[in-house]
């Protein structure tokens, strides 16, 4: 069984035994997280994912195309059953850059409503680069000074520059809050693999001149961003890292460990360095999309935008150099996670405190509110 962000403690008591969802609809995945809490963090009792390419042909059009609304609404139908299964109490459902952008995107949510009852809240960037940091507060080094965390998704990318010395990093759920992160700086950018990938058409083969034009058209995007430049000084020290979020990076490695499956428990956390971030591209570039999608770690849904992924995290390599990046295979939902389980625990701490102050006979409160 699959176990969440922060995985240590005591194994959770039956008053903490209730489920909490979080569900991520994005440019290109659809996925799933059901966990209970669990001591210091949570425990994921099941998750779920499948690629829905819900932004497949945005970029041309501006709308979702009657496909991949099908496509994505038969992912929901499937997650909506999962979380009545499991009786969730608090789930908190999230659409990210291709319902943002769309011109019918708010129309698909009102039929997601519609035909699944799920609710999906189309976030703005800042929640979303918020949200990946704090599924990702495990991976950061406390003995840096900064990291940059890189959450590549389908439609855009965010980045967020962390302050390492700040306060605010605690992942216990009673002391996290996803407000008081020191994040420093963050930016989104309307470029991800799909987006990307539809760009620039690869062509029957890979090539480097194609590959190059993907970098410098990513790093186009990042130059004119300044708001993290007090940070320069600790990333030119060396005393900074990188940690990338997505399923491009998992790829990557994966393909530079050669697994023979691709394992979340193997992948999750590991160290690269930048030296082997560019080998990992440089295989991925000798191989056709057909090799591409026979590697066990890409396969070929993945197989056209991998090394879109490769270019976004080169580029910004490039302009924020960094001798080590730490891989995340977590993010949004481990973010949201926390998130709602800490707010429960607050809520239910403030509860506590009323009743003792007042005649013992508290109000009922709705436990899904």
């Amino acid at each position: 069984m699959a176990e969440g962000a922060a995985r240590k403690g005591p194994v959770a008591s039956s008053a903490d035994s209730q489920c909490y969802g979080a569900l991520d609809l994005g440019t290109n995945n659809c996925r799933l997280l059901i966990a209970t809490p669990m001591g210091r963090g949570f425990r994921v009792v099941e998750a779920y994912s499948r690629i829905v390419r819900l932004g497949e042909g945005l970029s041309q059009t501006g709308r979702l195309s009657d496909a991949a609304m099908e496509r994505a609404l038969a992912a929901l139908k499937v997650s909506a059953e999962k979380v009545r299964r499991r009786k969730v109490i608090k789930l908190k459902a999230i659409a990210t850059q291709a319902c943002r952008a769309a011109e019918n995107g708010k129309e698909f949510v009102a039929r997601v409503a519609a035909e699944t009852g799920l609710n999906l809240q189309i976030i703005t960037p800042r929640e979303e680069a918020h949200l990946s940091v704090a599924g990702c507060l495990n991976l950061l080094d406390r003995q840096a000074q900064a990291a940059l965390v890189v959450d590549v998704g389908g439609g855009s990318t965010e980045l967020s520059w962390v302050d390492l010395t700040a306060g605010g990093l605690e992942t216990e759920l009673g002391k996290f809050s996803a407000s008081q992160l020191p994040i420093k700086a963050w930016l989104s950018i309307p470029i991800g693999v799909v987006t990307l990938a539809e760009r620039f058409p690869e062509g029957e083969r890979a090539t480097e001149a194609w590959f190059r034009a993907m970098v410098d058209a990513v790093k186009g995007e990042l130059a004119e961003f300044r708001h993290a430049d007090d940070l320069r000084p600790v990333f030119d020290a060396g005393a900074a890292h990188l940690v990338g979020t997505s399923g491009a990076i998992t790829s990557l490695a994966g393909m530079h460990l050669g697994l023979r499956r691709y394992d979340r428990s193997v992948v999750d956390g590991i160290w690269m360095s930048r030296t082997q971030c560019d080998a990992a591209a440089q295989m991925l570039l000798q191989l056709s999309p057909q090799e591409r999608a026979g590697q066990p770690c890409i396969g070929p849904d993945r197989a056209d935008l991998v090394l879109a992924g490769a270019a976004i995290l080169q580029a910004v390599q490039e302009l924020w150099p960094c001798t080590r990046v730490r891989v995340a295979d977590r993010g949004l939902r481990e973010g949201i996670l926390m998130s709602l389980m800490s707010g429960a625990g607050k809520r239910k701490r403030r509860r506590r405190r009323r009743r003792g102050r007042g005649s013992g006979a508290g109000s009922a409160v709705n436990a899904s509110e």
